[in-house]
């Protein structure tokens, strides 16, 4: 990313919203210096002549939206040339970063670890998109979710995917994921809706593959999230010790309950769920895709829909991911209303997309307004503690103390304001 600007910038919303407070604050201002947050309280000046303040009349500013489960390559070009499924990436990390996500968890893909080289020309400043964390790909079983042209090892031997079986096999690809260079090891503890070969309840390792699978990507001091959807899959990677639930649209009260005593986390994506199931009955959607993922989740439509307020009811700690990739990428801020709409409240929603998630993800810079920590800003105009549709409104976002998005601006930089 570009290097910090030393020019103090005074943000002015009419109200802020920390991350965890129980309503926003009216009047209060934030000072930023060097990238980070210097300073949060009433009247602030900057310490130059050459400050920058920029007022928000009418809006709420919080603190940058992490995504904790996004895919910014497609999976369906998996064997399209390397070049081409990075190039399909760049304008996907700039719709991400201007709906206000200034930091994502990227979730892998089936193959390459491709996503490795984008985090790092983000971090170099060579293309605009949110921060990134990232599991490289997602480690699987054969005839599992991440087993994703089982024809073609059929038909000439060639596999797409990152498959692991065996203990063995467990050692290698976590080790391989590790070099590779992954934030994070993730891998399919179950099956999944789109998946070619499995089922969405099936179970795709043993307890002591999970237990292994965890353990050597603790050795390297990687946390692990798992693809889980249903009870059995869930309760075993909790067992083994996963940092996240990954879905977990089918687990039932004791399956939530055993994910909070093991002081894990859930990222629900219950947007992406609500993307199918609601074009059920769409046609025209379907004919584009496969018959099989609308035959799963015509399957499972009921028992999702039963499960989804179960997690508001639930003391399971929410983290906010929206899976997307598998729907169009600008529209994952619909996770916020459809989690309010299934039982949480607007600031807990919010919460689970700025302190819940930095502490998903162990970075204590991230996810609130406060002095030191990184200034990653957002603003909408109106208050989503009142209205959590505002989330689709992001008109202001600041990324390490730069400002991408201004109101009445689509530009990626802003020209300064002057005349303090």
């Amino acid at each position: 990313m570009p290097a910090p600007s030393a020019t103090d910038t005074i943000l002015r919303p009419e109200r802020l919203w920390d991350g965890t407070a129980e309503q926003p604050l009216e009047g209060v201002e934030v000072l930023v210096r060097n990238g980070r947050i210097f300073e949060v309280g009433r009247r602030l000046r900057p310490s130059g002549a050459d400050g920058l303040v920029i007022d928000l009349p009418g809006h709420t500013l919080l603190p940058g939206l992490i995504d904790c489960h996004v895919h910014v390559l497609d999976d369906s070009l998996d064997t399209e040339p390397v070049g081409y499924q990075v190039a399909s990436a760049v304008p996907v990390l700039k719709s991400l970063l201007l709906n206000g996500f200034t930091t994502i968890r990227d979730l892998g893909s089936a193959d390459q670890p491709l996503n490795v080289s984008l985090k790092r020309a983000v971090a170099d400043g060579h293309l605009t998109g949110p921060r990134m964390l990232v599991a490289p790909n997602i480690i699987s079983a054969r005839g599992g979710h991440g087993d994703k042209q089982p024809t073609l090892t059929e038909r000439y031997n060639q596999v797409v995917g990152t498959l692991a079986d065996g203990e063995e096999g467990i050692l290698r690809t976590v080790r391989s994921q590790h070099r590779d260079g992954a934030d994070w090891i993730k891998f399919a503890a179950g099956g999944g809706f789109s998946s070619p070969s499995d089922t969405v309840t099936d179970v795709s390792y043993t307890q002591r593959e999970m237990e292994l699978l965890v353990a050597t990507a603790a050795d390297r001091g990687l946390p692990v999230a798992c693809h889980a959807f249903a009870d059995e899959a869930v309760r075993r990677a909790v067992r083994a010790g996963v940092r996240s639930v990954e879905h977990g649209c089918l687990t039932g009260p004791d399956t939530l309950a055993l994910i909070a005593e093991h002081d894990a986390f859930l990222v629900p994506t219950h947007y992406a769920q609500r993307y199918y199931l609601d074009r059920l009955e769409d046609d025209a959607f379907w004919q584009q895709r496969s018959p099989t993922l609308r035959d799963a989740y015509a399957e499972q439509a009921a028992s999702l829909r039963g499960h989804f307020p179960l997690v508001a009811a639930s003391d399971v700690r929410i983290a906010f991911g929206s899976d997307a990739g598998m729907f169009p990428h600008a529209e994952n801020w619909r996770e916020f209303p459809t989690l309010v709409d299934h039982g949480l409240t607007p600031r807990d929603a919010l919460r689970a997309a700025t302190a819940d998630a930095a502490e998903l993800l162990q970075r204590p810079d991230l996810g609130r307004i406060a002095p030191g920590g990184a200034a990653d800003l957002v603003a909408v105009p109106g208050d989503p503690l009142r209205d959590i549709d505002l989330m689709s409104q992001v008109d202001f976002v600041m990324q390490d103390g730069h400002v991408r998005l201004h109101p009445g601006r689509t530009e990626d930089t802003y020209e300064p304001v002057k005349g303090l």
